[in-house]
Order: structure tokens, then sequence, then C-alpha cells
């Protein structure tokens, strides 16, 4: 069983930047497929980012160019650096994993098997 813990979550103006952590426990970490997802309320939840364990890496278009995701296998850490924010941005937002979800599949909330708790980002206008 893998557990996933997010942090760094908050309030912060358009414009600004956030780095939230999403710290691994219990599995191999290096073995897993890493996933950032976000749900506003009303709304689905959505990908955001993801990484896999050889380093290939998707974003939705929405944060392409704004958002950076990145992984520290020695520390069993995935980061999301989140700049330029923007209103539409505010949601809560998961950390997920999986070691056998194929990279094709990234995108899809419903092929991952851990998720965290959640942290909420809120971007003010």
């Amino acid at each position: 069983q893998v557990q996933l813990v997010e942090s760094g979550g908050g309030l912060v103006q358009a414009g600004g930047s956030l780095r939230l952590s999403c710290a691994a426990s219990g599995g191999t970490f290096s073995s897993y497929l890493m996933g950032w997802f976000r749900q506003a309320p009303g709304k689905e939840r959505e990908f955001v980012a993801g990484l896999s364990k050889s380093g290939g890496i998707r974003y939705a278009d929405s944060v392409k160019g704004r958002f950076t995701i990145s992984r520290d296998d020695a520390k069993n850490t995935v980061h999301l650096q989140m700049n330029s924010l923007k209103p539409e941005d505010t949601a809560v937002y998961y950390c997920a994993a999986d070691n056998r979800i194929s990279v094709v599949f990234m995108a899809l909330a419903n092929k991952y098997d851990y998720w965290g708790q959640g942290t909420q980002v809120t971007v003010s206008s």
C-alpha cells in the first residue's frame, strides 16, 4: 500500500506562485507513475500533470507553460510548481500514484490506485 500526503496549498493572488509537494511512503516510489489532478466545486476531477517512472511528462493544455511537475526519487516526493496562477486554477489538488498504469492512460483518474487527501489552492483575482 502506498500513502500519499500533499502539502503546499494555500491562498495566493492571481499571477503568484505555489509549489505543491506529495510525499509517498509504503511502496517503491521509483516504480510509480505520478499524477496531479484537481477538482473545483461542482466540477469533475481533472488531470493537471503526470510524470512517468522513465521521465515522460504530460500536462493539461490549461496549465502548459505555467506548471512544472518533477520528482525526487531519493526523497520519495513529487512536486508541482505552479506559476502565473489564475483564479480558474482554484481547486483541491490531489496527488495520485500507480505502478501498473500505462503512460497512454496517464490523464485518466480512474486508472490510479492511490490518492492523497488533497490540498486546497485558492487564487484570488
